[in-house]
């Protein structure tokens, strides 16, 4: 009987996991409160350290990246506080629900879907006359659902010193430029399936000096992602509950890769390498790009679905004839884009492969594949 054949992934997240990180994880279980284990945790944070760019502590949670929102927000803020949101996308509004969820009175600033941030509204959101005395403001670096960048140094710039910036770095840390400390970033959280090349379940979260006194006043209710618990298990190299043991360690091997591809910028350059041989390909088939060239992620490139080609069926025929997996849009998107990552372990085999059955596929449905449709 032949092995079943592994599906080519090339979705923002989950994304692939290389095959020695996976076999590490496969190793029999340890103990958490061991010394064995505490060095195991002493190596992923200093590794996290390095990819975040920032000489804080970074608080390794089990969670989703979402976990890792839901512990920015009730960590830094009281009931009530103002908050403003750049909304530009299906994980923005996340940052607005999250926040209303915990009562806080939300500003949205809605960027319209694959558009490119305008820095002076958000100066004159934040800073203006009739601007809002913001506590915090929230933003996405890389917009998984539009495939859109925001200029986090820029925003930081235009928002001023006073107010907190918080950024959700879920699928572009690894993937994309980030400076936690260069950019002035407060709080800064991010996820394990994506460009750190593990299994969903780890969420990671790091505090600025800054942030770390508003945590300090903060009177929202908090229990599991209270991170004053994590914060004084570290100090002892510990973590307060029960880790994902098998993913931690999985999240040391996936470092120590990133290390011998030359560290974190080298791989991200490889990645956006390929992003752009994929905008390219796409093009050449008929596709147009759905984010603004200006803010076009390079860690997940968004598309629109051609004319005429029902985009729900092309993922399901790409899945199931081909083993293909990609992503569709979402919200008001959905069957509109289809949405194919660069990041992390996708390299040029994947690719190419996903690119053979897309054309395949869409050659079946119909749509005319061929040299009329590059620009």
């Amino acid at each position: 009987m032949a092995a079943p054949r592994e599906p080519i992934l090339l979705t923002p997240g989950p994304t692939p996991v290389p095959p020695p990180v996976r076999q590490v994880m496969a190793q029999p279980m340890i103990h958490h409160r061991t010394s064995e284990f505490q060095a195991i945790l002493k190596e992923a944070g200093a590794g996290l350290k390095e990819v975040f760019k920032t000489s804080q502590d970074v608080y390794i949670l089990t969670s989703s990246g979402t976990g890792a929102m839901e512990a920015a927000v009730v960590n830094i803020l009281s009931p009530g506080d103002e908050v403003g949101v750049i909304q530009g996308g299906k994980f923005g509004e996340r940052w607005v629900e999250i926040c209303r969820a915990y009562g806080m009175q939300v500003y949205p600033l809605e960027i319209p879907w694959g558009k490119s941030l305008d820095l002076k509204k958000v100066k004159d959101w934040t800073q203006g006359v009739t601007s809002r005395e913001f506590k915090a403001v929230f933003s996405t670096l890389c917009e998984t659902s539009t495939g859109v960048t925001f200029d986090i140094r820029g925003i930081r710039e235009a928002i001023g010193p006073k107010p907190l910036l918080v950024v959700d770095a879920i699928s572009a840390l690894g993937a994309e430029p980030f400076d936690m400390d260069g950019w002035r970033v407060d709080v800064a959280v991010s996820g394990s399936q994506k460009g750190l090349m593990l299994p969903p379940g780890l969420a990671f979260i790091a505090f600025s000096a800054k942030a770390q006194e508003a945590a300090a006043k903060s009177r929202l209710g908090k229990y599991y992602f209270d991170l004053k618990l994590a914060k004084e298990a570290w100090g002892q190299t510990d973590t307060p509950f029960t880790p994902a043991i098998s993913l931690i360690i999985g999240l040391v091997e996936s470092l120590k890769y990133i290390r011998s591809v030359g560290g974190v910028d080298k791989l991200i350059a490889r990645n956006h390498a390929q992003a752009a041989g994929i905008r390219k390909s796409l093009t050449a088939l008929g596709f147009e790009m759905y984010a603004d060239p200006a803010c076009a992620s390079n860690s997940v490139i968004a598309a629109k679905v051609p004319a005429g080609v029902d985009g729900k069926d092309l993922l399901k025929r790409l899945r199931s004839q081909h083993g293909v997996i990609i992503a569709g849009g979402q919200g008001k998107e959905t069957g509109k884009i289809i949405r194919i990552a660069s990041m992390g372990a996708i390299g040029p085999q994947e690719i190419r492969a996903g690119f053979e059955a897309l054309e395949k596929v869409l050659t079946e449905m119909g749509w005319k594949v061929g040299a009329e449709h590059a620009r």
